[in-house]
């Protein structure tokens, strides 16, 4: 237990400990071992229990992490501008995988009516009814009776699909396996149950997928990574469900060269309780938010073999930079400090590299559609995945 965390109350610990029942009782089933890929699954989204699925406050400074939608009203306002540029080009809809609690929406439908740029649907793939909710309370409160018409809610990918695909930290969240090199041969990282709760327990890496994808890494002995199936399952996902148009990526995440970098050797697992990051995944379950970074160089290969197209990357400052993000900080006045002093403030958040800036990076890829993307015509760093 790590005393410097806070202490959930006597309610939110036996929700925790009716999901780990759950989690030891498929454990139990599997011969006393799952994958660490099924423990996530089931910590982050098991029915009702799970951490997205479940009803306590994640996101904004009352939950466990603030999201650039949350920080400021600049990063959907600097969205608006590549999105209208998307729609105008493909005279599609939006599409927004996991909207959290539906700030992002809000202020891009809000911009983009100022733009006269309005997709004719703004389409919200949300897997957890708890967030639906909470997303359908936000902007029945922000919105025009018109724009909320325009907003419809998904329990699947639509069948196919013209426009934008907007993703702001959805990969991070997807579920990872963790494997270890070593002179015996590659292992699993899985998990066991005891009385005291959950621990890690290696065995010999059986999966040939998760072999081959290791295996061309070329690791020192004894590192430990994380691999994710998951997101290159989703990107095939879109691309056979995008006809033209973009997704937009936004992550935390490195290149290849970064992410599996010698001195990463402990992986980047990370989970976050009441706006503290640590890295015990086993506290507290369905509690916490339990991430990884992106590894892009994979997800730009994984859409490339999709007939996707790598239409740019670069860090989150300099795509919002070139979407206009000091343009649109001048519409108030400097002289005005009780509304430029925050909102100066909130820019400083999203483009310092000591902040967002440079951890936060941003992808697209697209499918018929020529245009060469605002976010990207300054700073594309694609030639380094």
């Amino acid at each position: 237990m790590n005393a410097t965390l806070p202490a959930p109350d006597t309610e939110a610990i036996a929700h925790s400990e009716m999901l780990a029942q759950k989690i030891k009782t498929e454990i139990a089933g599997n011969q006393g071992w799952i994958d660490f890929a099924r423990y996530m699954q089931l910590a982050l989204y098991a029915p009702g229990l799970g951490y997205y699925s479940g009803g306590a406050k994640k996101f904004g400074h009352g939950g466990d992490f603030v999201t650039a939608p949350e920080i400021s009203p600049l990063f959907a306002q600097c969205l608006a501008r590549q999105a209208a540029q998307v729609l105008e080009a493909t005279s599609g809809d939006l599409l927004e995988l996991g909207a959290g609690t539906g700030s992002l929406a809000a202020e891009l439908l809000l911009e983009l009516e100022r733009l006269q740029l309005l997709p004719g649907r703004y389409l919200i793939l949300e897997v957890s009814a708890y967030l639906r909710e909470v997303q359908q309370r936000t902007l029945a409160a922000r919105l025009s009776p018109e724009l909320l018409s325009r907003v419809q809610w998904l329990d699947a990918l639509p069948e196919n699909f013209s426009g934008m695909i907007l993703a702001n930290e959805v990969l991070d969240a997807l579920p990872v396996h963790v494997v270890k090199t070593s002179a015996g041969g590659p292992l699993e990282l899985g998990v066991v149950a005891s009385e005291q709760g959950f621990a890690w327990s290696e065995r010999p890496l059986a999966n040939e997928q998760l072999q081959t994808s290791l295996a061309g890494l070329d690791l020192p002995p004894d590192y430990v990574t994380e691999l994710c199936p998951a997101a290159n399952g989703l990107v095939s996902s879109l691309a056979q469900v995008l006809e033209s148009g973009v997704m937009l990526f936004i992550d935390y995440g490195f290149p290849r060269r970064e992410y599996y970098h010698p001195q990463r050797n402990q992986g980047t697992l990370m989970c976050h309780y009441r706006h503290y990051a640590h890295d015990d995944p086993f506290l507290y379950p369905g509690l916490q938010d339990i991430t990884a970074h992106v590894d892009f160089s994979t997800v730009a290969q994984t859409a490339l073999a999709n007939g996707l197209e790598l239409k740019g990357y670069c860090g989150q400052a300099q795509f919002l930079i070139n979407c206009g993000i000091t343009g649109l900080l001048s519409r108030v006045s400097p002289q005005d400090m009780a509304l430029y002093a925050p909102l100066a403030a909130q820019a400083q958040k999203l483009l310092s590299p000591a902040e967002m800036g440079e951890l936060f990076k941003v992808m697209a890829l697209g499918k018929q559609c020529e245009c060469s993307l605002l976010g990207f015509l300054q700073g594309d760093r694609s030639h380094t995945l």
